[in-house]
């Protein structure tokens, strides 16, 4: 059975927000962030969801399983800035079950 799950969000100016993202519609974080309106309005998916821009880089807070990264993401983080040890690009991570309870940290925008 399909559920929504919690995610627990802090956005670029240190405010923490937690959210009910679906499971059943194929979403990915980036996507959950610009439809809670947690980043302002052309910062974040500025490619669209393709790894090419790293807007949506995000840091990873806790220990949950994460799909691995593909070489298109890892290329991506390789160029941007900001980037840490836990860096991952939202657009590259789709909502699942197995999700729930994930914090994340949005990277800064410049």
């Amino acid at each position: 059975m399909l559920q929504d799950i919690t995610l627990k969000i802090t956005d670029r100016n240190g405010q923490s927000h937690e959210v009910l993202a679906p499971t059943d519609m194929n979403l990915n974080i980036m996507e959950v962030i610009r439809m809670y309106e947690l980043a302002e309005e052309g910062t974040i998916g500025i490619c669209g969801g393709m790894a090419m821009c790293a807007s949506c880089q995000c840091y990873i807070l806790n220990d949950i399983e994460l799909p691995r990264m593909n070489e298109d993401e890892d290329a991506m983080l390789s160029e941007a800035f900001n980037v840490k040890r836990n860096s991952r690009l939202g657009c590259q991570i789709t909502i699942s079950p197995n999700l729930d309870g994930l914090e994340i940290e949005l990277a800064p925008e410049d």
